[in-house]
């Protein structure tokens, strides 16, 4: 008996980490992002605060939603009195392949088409992790630095569906800096916690 292809997942975010839909209920999402960042502020010392970083991360919504993004996961707390530079996004992406290919084949393939791909284990399957860093692109708007990993998965019993986990933090001055690797090192961390379900 085949096994349906599952139609979600999940993921153990670290504490002050927080998820917001991209498709359904992206606003009341946002509305609790706000909430806990200056629920221990008078509100009328943090009204321009509260409205520049709204506009933010809608920003970063509609950013998201550009990449056909299915969750955006954010850092909503202070690490050490400082906050946290760092984003990750999930979408989905469909890509043809060959009847039949074995998903650890597929997953070989994908990781040999570009240098710095590397096959892993998700949830006791393969997936493709990529790591990188990009500089910074003033004219697109683009101030800093910032050091990138890609998960690319596909989806078991649909291999055509691949879901694509992509951690990005910027850096003010070095992507390869001790606190860009502390937060590569969490990320991976956090995708040993990946699981598909089915509900």
């Amino acid at each position: 008996m085949t096994l349906p292809a599952p139609n979600s997942y999940s993921l153990v975010l670290p504490p002050g980490w927080r998820r917001i839909p991209l498709r359904y209920g992206t606003e009341n999402a946002v509305g609790r992002v706000l909430d806990q960042a200056f629920a221990e502020l008078p509100r009328d010392k943090v009204f321009t605060y509260r409205r520049d970083l709204e506009e933010r991360l809608w920003q970063q919504v509609r950013d998201a939603r550009e990449a056909d993004g299915l969750d955006l996961y954010l850092p909503v707390e202070l690490l050490h009195g400082m906050s946290v530079p760092a984003s990750i996004l999930v979408s989905e992406t469909r890509m043809p392949v060959a009847a039949g290919l074995d998903p650890r084949e597929l997953a070989l393939v994908v990781a040999s088409s570009d240098s710095g791909r590397e096959v892993v284990e998700l949830d006791g399957a393969p997936a493709v992790r990529t790591e990188r860093t990009a500089g910074a692109d003033p004219g697109r708007g683009i101030e800093f630095p910032s050091r990138r990993v890609d998960y690319q998965v596909p989806v078991p019993q649909d291999p055509q569906r691949w879901l694509t986990l992509a951690f990005s933090t910027v850096a003010a001055e070095d992507a390869d800096g001790e606190l860009s690797l502390l937060l590569v090192d969490l990320f991976d961390a956090v995708m040993t916690t990946f699981r598909w379900s089915t509900r």
